[in-house]
């Protein structure tokens, strides 16, 4: 087999498998497209005629209910924590990588720890701590969960992508006079920026994502748009086309800044990778 029938073959494959991924979300598109008797056919129909009122209905055509606080609030919880790992997480890869603290490996490992505890075993704690602090329905509490709860991954995919970042750097930086915010701002963060947008990405991606927290311990005021998206699953039962048009709306944020960071991904990703 010759180099160029090799190549188109890996080709070809990894072509089917992206549209193997893709196909869901695909089918998920065609079906919010079509209207409810037409969603709700077994099999379902892919010839049948196209329609926006499920789009209509997410956005309140017909009951007036506006998704836009939801989405605000899940962007203001997915920003604001997103911001917050980066600035925890990369002052703390720096002390586990570039300048290791003792027994790093123990403290690697109790941050890995914190992700072993089933969320559910803390639902009912949160919830009364929430309570007595009255901080039930309230945005800066998810806050405050989505960045303790992105803190360990953030350290340990953070602390791989700083150990490649040359210690000649660091030592010039430091023969300079560089302070540790100015290497931090002005060298490391440079250096290591695909690995930083791979980390802000994920963690962005799993604050959005969340919604165990969510639906337990927010309501009218701090609901976010995955507790938003389960309104539409009511006792009249299920509205396929409608619940695939707002699953598709909620799901373009996280689409956009992956494909807008999708370079820095696979860079930072991939970072390490060769030796």
């Amino acid at each position: 087999m010759t180099a160029l029938v090799r190549r188109s073959v890996w080709g070809l494959v990894a072509w089917l498998c992206g549209l193997l991924f893709f196909l869901p979300f695909g089918w998920m598109v065609l079906t919010s497209l079509h209207s409810e008797q037409d969603a709700a056919t077994n099999p379902p129909s892919v010839s049948a005629g196209f329609t926006l009122d499920g789009y209509r209905e997410f956005f309140g055509a017909s009951t007036g209910t506006s998704p836009w606080p939801p989405l605000i609030n899940s962007a203001t919880a997915s920003v604001v924590s997103t911001l917050l790992v980066l600035a925890l997480a990369l002052p703390a890869a720096y002390a586990l990588s570039i300048k290791p603290v003792r027994k790093w490996t123990d403290v690697l490992f109790f941050f890995l720890s914190t992700k072993m505890l089933p969320a559910v075993a803390g639902l009912l704690p949160l919830y009364l701590i929430a309570q007595n602090t009255g901080m039930l329905d309230n945005i800066w509490l998810l806050v405050i969960l989505y960045t303790s709860m992105n803190l360990p991954i953030a350290v340990w995919m953070m602390r791989s992508f700083l150990a490649e970042v040359p210690k000649e750097i660091l030592e010039a930086a430091s023969i300079d006079g560089a302070g540790l915010p100015t290497t931090l701002v002005r060298i490391v963060a440079p250096v290591a920026a695909p690995g930083i947008a791979a980390t802000a990405l994920i963690s962005f991606i799993f604050s959005w994502n969340e919604l165990l927290f969510a639906r337990v311990l927010t309501g009218v005021v701090a609901g976010t748009a995955p507790v938003f998206l389960t309104g539409f699953v009511t006792s009249q039962g299920l509205f396929l086309a409608k619940v695939c048009a707002a699953a598709v709306c909620i799901s373009l944020p996280v689409l956009v800044a992956g494909f807008a960071a999708q370079d820095k991904l696979v860079q930072g990703l991939s970072l390490g990778a060769v030796k």
